[in-house]
């Protein structure tokens, strides 16, 4: 398959001769350019660019042509994407890219020059090259005291880059502290330290500099692409087929889809049913560092390209990974977790919708003996449709399973239902606005408006209503997407209350994936190789009452302490998303079954929340981590990190005990799968377990507070406490109502 690497200068434009005569050739760099690739190849990657900037500025929603403003920022994004630390790139050379601006606009539309992509890459080369050398000096000297009171600022995101030279050895030297430091915690050996951080190093300068002229254009395209929205992507051929991880099944890893940010590999989303999610040792956000092979050593994917991390993560079913990660949350000085899973295909019934029918005491009654009252809690990991298992078509939609359950739940007389959407990242807008139906009888669901400012509305047309009782749907910062629908529109109709953290994820905009080879071929665009896609954004999402789920997500009616109600866990947080807005609203329905209850039902659980001990130490570990967060920097004395991890351990030893006695506690519970929903019987009550304890140094001090447990997959008990509580505020709402309810 040709790669397009360095191009051979002599054939550039007249424009890059320009640039080159300002000086950026690289005549002092020391790390040699990858052979210059041929026309075809040349050609390929010039129409690549030119029909990406197409896309753009005429698909992309806000329809902006690509001006000096955001060439600006582009040339930006791909320096930050090379170097999302801050301390590669001196400020000369950042100055000495400075003339590239004021034709980047116009060169990358016109002709689809990628000149500067090379001459900076090439610079960066030069730059990495010169970092391993003074580090490896460092390590080999092996002089390393952590006695004194200095700190290393980890968050460099926006830092200034390092004056010259010798400022960035200063920051180099800082850093191998801090890495030093952080396996010395782990009580490694010394001669193991220096024998890891050194492979690190090497790891990362090899990567880049075998790094393919077509991985090199998906960075700077992707850089280009994330200046329209940060969920526009330019997905190079080996990233489509990577990112098939997330949309075939037929292929084996770990069930994550991934994305790379500040040198990081970060999970975006974890897919139901797949190894990642079934082990509960992950979350959206935390950060893999490393990956390791059975037996074999961690490699470093710090730095590394998202399609080459991708790589060493994916392989053949049932064999084994060793991820390293620092959850989601959690500083850079956080000790890092290693877990191991074993790849598989995602399982079909580990991807369905499953209830939980609890029995929950409800005092007294007029004989004196105790009473319970059922309550139903639906847990929905996704909007799935249509999903089936290689050869064997199983036609499966999240709608048809959560109506399945509900009309389950009503048989066994639940007074009240929890929709649990926690963990659900989104799907199928059609099953998002089918399932909304279940709960009303008929109406608008979802608007969405196009760059021409049309609005269209999908509705619910079924005046069927499943279930129309009192019910309660739990989100969290991770409920993105067709979540956001349902619940939003919910809202809007009065007719469920919200719980959870303080607003869902926030996305409120619409993507399309756009092969281009397909376009390239009608438009007579030669490619010499696949040239991949653009996922592009081209609509923007709208509840009935017309305010946009964009940014501001979907409030909570009841906030609860949270694990996950983190800043950085939300669309705001990103770079350059599309701003919040709203249209007119749609005419519907408003049930009048939440406003009359919420500001009781609030009163009830924030007494209950305050007077129970593990809320408030949740909410104290919270505080500590977004304490920690806003500090940016981490101590490099060895005593004090010591005793800080100490700290943690000892907290966590502590809650132990408090943890079995509030699983002891726990409600007579039965699990209802789709088959089990079929079944004449319920099955045997759930079997609640005790955690099992944290194992020796564990999670730091600053990571995020109950770290999942391994009794119950993709369950902690962080989890379990926000559940209880829905639930308890659930038990107030059927009493609030007064009435048993009546189906459909």
């Amino acid at each position: 398959m040709p790669r397009s690497s360095f191009f051979s200068w002599s054939r550039r434009t007249q424009l890059l001769g320009a640039t080159l005569a300002l000086g950026l050739g690289l005549a002092a760099a020391s790390v040699a350019a990858p052979p210059a690739p041929g026309p075809a190849a040349q050609a390929t990657e010039r129409n690549i660019t030119k029909l990406t900037v197409n896309l753009l500025e005429h698909s992309q929603f806000a329809h902006h042509p690509l001006d000096r403003e955001f060439a600006n920022t582009f040339l930006d994004r791909y320096l930050d994407a090379l170097d999302g630390t801050r301390s590669l790139f001196l400020q000369a050379d950042v100055d000495e890219f400075a003339p590239l601006r004021a034709t980047l606009a116009q060169t990358t539309r016109d002709t689809g020059d990628t000149g500067p992509a090379h001459v900076i890459f090439a610079r960066y080369l030069q730059r990495l090259e010169q970092s391993e050398s003074f580090v490896t000096g460092l390590l080999k000297a092996g002089k390393f005291e952590f006695i004194g009171h200095d700190t290393y600022s980890f968050d460099r995101a926006k830092a200034a880059r390092p004056k010259d030279l010798e400022a960035a050895k200063e920051l180099w030297r800082q850093q191998t502290r801090a890495e030093y430091l952080q396996e010395k915690l782990t009580d490694k050996p010394a001669a193991k330290i220096v024998a890891a951080l050194l492979r690190r190093h090497q790891q990362q300068l090899h990567t880049m500099k075998t790094l393919g002229g077509d991985e090199l254009l998906e960075i700077y395209l992707n850089a280009l692409a994330h200046v329209y929205d940060p969920h526009s992507d330019y997905l190079g051929h080996e990233q489509m087929e990577s990112l098939s991880i997330a949309m075939n099944l037929s292929l084996f890893g770990i069930g994550a889809s991934l994305q790379s940010e500040d040198g990081y590999v970060k999970i975006h989303e974890l897919l139901p049913g797949g190894p990642a999610a079934r082990s509960g040792k992950f979350k959206p956000g935390d950060r893999i560092i490393a990956v390791a092979q059975r037996n074999k050593e961690p490699v470093d994917i710090i730095n590394m390209p998202l399609s080459r991390a991708v790589e060493l993560i994916r392989g053949p079913k049932g064999t084994t990974v060793k991820l390293t990660t620092i959850p989601a949350g959690a500083t850079d000085a956080a000790l890092p977790k290693v877990t191991e899973l074993t790849r598989d295909e995602i399982k079909l019934e580990d991807q369905a919708a499953k209830a939980r029918l609890m029995e929950v005491p409800a005092g007294n009654g007029p004989d004196g003996k105790p009473t319970t009252i059922r309550l139903g809690v639906i847990d929905l990991p996704s909007f799935y449709a249509d999903m089936g298992e290689g050869q064997r078509s199983v036609h499966r939609s999240a709608t048809a399973d959560v109506a399945t359950l509900l009309k389950r739940l009503k048989a066994e007389h639940v007074r009240g239902v929890v929709i649990d959407l926690r963990h659900n990242g989104g799907g199928s807008l059609e099953e998002a606005i089918s399932m909304t139906g279940l709960f009303i009888r008929k109406g608008p669901v979802v608007q969405t408006r196009d760059p021409a400012n049309h609005i269209e509305v999908d509705a619910d047309e079924d005046p069927a209503q499943i279930y129309d009782g009192p019910l309660i749907c739990l989100t969290s910062r991770f409920s993105a997407s067709a979540s956001e629908i349902l619940v939003g529109a919910l809202q809007d109709y009065g007719r469920a209350v919200l719980v959870g953290d303080p607003s869902t994820f926030g996305k409120g905009t619409v993507q399309n994936v756009l092969p281009l080879g397909r376009v390239m071929d009608q438009t007579g665009l030669a490619h010499a190789y696949d040239p991949g896609a653009l996922k592009v954004t081209i609509r923007k999402f709208y509840r009935p009452d017309g305010a946009s789920t964009q940014l501001r997500g979907v409030p909570s009616d009841i906030v609860l302490p949270s694990a996950s109600d983190f800043n950085d866990v939300s669309e705001s947080a990103l770079d350059d998303p599309l701003p919040w807005d709203s249209v007119p609203a749609a005419p519907h329905d408003r049930f009048n079954q939440v406003q009359p209850y919420v500001a009781t039902l609030r009163k009830a659980s924030t007494q209950r929340v305050a007077a129970d001990k593990q809320f408030s130490e949740l909410a104290a570990d919270v505080a500590r981590v977004k304490q920690n967060m806003a500090k940016k920097s981490v101590s490099l004395n060895e005593a004090e990190r010591r005793k800080e991890l100490q700290e943690g351990k000892t907290r966590r030893a502590q809650r132990e005990q408090e943890r079995r006695a509030h699983r002891a506690s726990m409600p007579t519970t039965y699990e209802l799968t789709i088959e089990a929903a079929s079944a004449p019987k319920l099955p045997p009550p759930m079997k609640f377990t005790e955690p099992k304890p944290a194992p020796d140094g564990g999670a730091s001090s600053d990571s995020p507070p109950d770290d999942l447990d391994e009794e119950t997959p993709n369950r902690s008990p962080a989890d379990d406490l926000l559940l209880n509580e829905t639930v308890k505020i659930l038990q107030d709402y059927v009493g609030q109502l007064g009435r048993k309810p009546t189906g459909a």
